[in-house]
């Protein structure tokens, strides 16, 4: 099985339950603390694309962050990259990626899901 690396933000309950979930099935997982370490912006490119998403689309609304630096603002892919590096808070998770594909945690139980289909296809 090929490595899972997991985004978390050990202050967030999905993240946790998510990292819960993936140790419960006795993986182990390489975890980022995103904020102490947060992705750069090759990452964060590479991440999107596992994603399969937008980098818009990987942003959290409901921070205070994004309310007084983006809200109403229409910002193209690279200026949305621009501004996960600059306030990682805004980046959502927990992300769990293994090879080629990642999937947002949330809710955690997406991440069995996401596992089950990995190992089907394997």
């Amino acid at each position: 099985m090929k490595p899972i690396t997991i985004y978390h933000n050990p202050r967030c309950s999905k993240s946790r339950a998510a990292c819960e979930l993936i140790a419960a099935r006795g993986i182990d997982a390489e975890v980022i603390d995103y904020l102490k370490t947060p992705p750069t912006r090759d990452e964060l490119r590479g991440l999107v694309k596992k994603l399969g998403i937008k980098p818009a689309e990987l942003v959290r609304r409901g921070e205070v962050a994004f309310k007084e630096n983006y809200e109403g603002h229409e910002l193209s892919d690279e200026q949305w990259i621009d501004a996960l590096i600059a306030h990682p808070i805004l980046i959502e998770r927990p992300i769990i990626v293994r090879g080629d594909r990642a999937v947002i945690g949330r809710p955690p139980e997406k991440v069995l899901e996401w596992l089950d289909s990995l190992d089907a296809a394997d």
